[in-house]
């Protein structure tokens, strides 16, 4: 006899956070399956949280050697990355607490163990005892996340061999790394190893860095990871990895090849779908083991919604847990307010950081938009002055007649703080986005907000 619930959640990350709290204070009887021994998913143990708290920490210490005042002392200093992780996982350890109490405040139970389904409306999950237990439901969300893409003819048993999870258990400080794949991760990393004076080659399968981003931005990025040591090499496919007692030789079809101590592979991730009995129910997964769904979140069996990293893109935290409460809002009410999310901010933690919401110079530029370019340099800016994060500008992209905003993007100290802003004034309607908002409105100054002002007084000096 099956344990019955409204709706199983099976996946405690962002997603399924998002939408077991929805679900919960709207009445409906839910619980969530997580197979790790604690709640929060890969973004709160392998993915988001602790790059980013890795992140944070060098950037601390890059700061302090740049400051006259610290500078002598700062000089010999030495941070190895068991350092940065010990830190790293006392953020963790919080984040998990935390996201625990939501659970229980919300009186959610948290089934552990690997959920199977057995038909469309019934689970089993095993749990690591090996003990099965059965539960049924009317609805299913499945929010069971990514892992990184593991090639076959790669050995990741080799300790010299790791991916972005892997890198959370690394008990050395490497001299030299090579980054394969220059996707968000594999920039972060570069960013962050480069700052803790390790040799680092970041090596691109395409023609440039994160292509989804505006071109100027990018270049930036470019510009500025060369600066910090970094060795890019674009339009490289590797041929084959050896792995050796002291290094990590990569060959590729150009005929490079490159040896260090570590290999980061940072090329993709697929869906964790495996053994789920997805197939055997009429649910597909394509070969990086993604689900394909509609606009509300269903699959190719209406009861079952799938949301977050095994769904594909966009692949952010931020977007799967507003995903989990548009999924579980279309499973209580019947509507879905999927559009709400259709904009989603980028932010990428590199160092400097990235941030845009919006269109790029490109895309306006293939779709005939008249549009106009307001920038705010932060060298210009007193307060990029005070904190001595000089690096960086605002660009805002409007059209040239409506004056309407159609696209943020910043590059440099706070700017996944910074974007928000701009992407408070998009979402009006009407005349409330415009470019003028930022003239006619008062900043605190000395600010980083300021640049706001800068750039559209920039851009409307452009119209004649």
């Amino acid at each position: 006899m099956s344990k019955q619930f409204d709706t199983i959640i099976i996946g405690s990350g962002p997603g399924g956070e998002g939408a077991a709290m929805t679900l919960a204070k709207k009445g409906r009887s839910v619980a969530v399956v997580e197979k790790a021994p604690v709640v929060g998913g890969s973004c709160t143990h392998s993915g988001t949280i602790p790059s980013k708290a890795l992140r944070h920490e060098v950037q601390l210490i890059q700061d302090y050697k740049q400051n006259e005042l610290f500078a002598g002392a700062m000089e010999h200093l030495e941070i190895t990355w068991p350092q940065l992780l010990e830190r790293s996982d006392e953020v963790i350890s919080r984040q998990t607490r935390m996201r625990r109490s939501f659970y229980d405040c919300n009186r959610v139970p948290v089934i552990q163990g690997h959920a199977c389904f057995i038909s469309a409306n019934e689970i089993q999950v095993t749990s690591n005892d090996g003990s099965i237990e059965r539960y049924s439901a009317d609805h299913f969300i499945i929010a069971t996340g990514s892992r990184p893409y593991r090639p076959d003819d790669i050995d990741f048993s080799h300790p010299r061999v790791l991916d972005s999870d892997a890198l959370m258990n690394l008990d050395c400080t490497p001299r030299s790394i090579t980054v394969y794949g220059a996707g968000v991760i594999g920039c972060e990393y570069a960013s962050i190893f480069a700052n803790l004076d390790i040799k680092v080659n970041l090596v691109n399968t395409r023609e440039r860095l994160l292509a989804f981003l505006d071109d100027e931005i990018t270049d930036a990025l470019s510009y500025h990871l060369r600066s910090q040591g970094v060795i890019l090499r674009h339009n490289e496919e590797y041929e084959s990895v050896e792995t050796t007692d002291d290094g990590v030789i990569m060959t590729f079809s150009s005929g490079k090849r490159l040896k260090t101590d570590l290999l980061l592979w940072a090329n993709g991730r697929s869906g964790n779908t495996q053994d789920m009995g997805l197939e055997e129910i009429g649910i597909d997964v394509n070969h990086r083991g993604s689900i394909s769904i509609n606009e509300d979140y269903q699959t190719a069996l209406p009861h079952i919604y799938a949301i977050g990293d095994v769904v594909g893109w966009p692949s952010l935290a931020s977007a799967s847990y507003d995903q989990g409460r548009f999924a579980a809002t279309h499973i209580a009410e019947g509507v879905s307010e999927s559009k709400l999310i259709e904009d989603i901010p980028t932010g990428i933690y590199t160092n400097p950081e990235i941030s845009s919401v919006g269109r790029t110079e490109r895309e306006l530029t293939d779709d005939k938009v008249p549009y106009e370019v307001g920038r705010s340099i932060f060298e210009n800016l007193a307060r990029s002055h005070i904190t001595g994060s000089n690096i960086g500008m605002l660009k805002i992209l409007f059209h040239r007649e409506s004056l309407e905003i159609l696209g943020i993007h910043c590059f440099g100290h706070q700017a996944s703080e910074i974007v928000h802003i701009g992407q408070a004034i998009m979402s009006q309607k009407g005349s409330a986005n415009t470019v003028r908002y930022f003239v006619d409105t008062t900043f605190n100054y000395p600010t980083m907000a300021e640049a706001y002002r800068v750039a559209a007084l920039d851009g409307l000096n452009r119209i004649f």
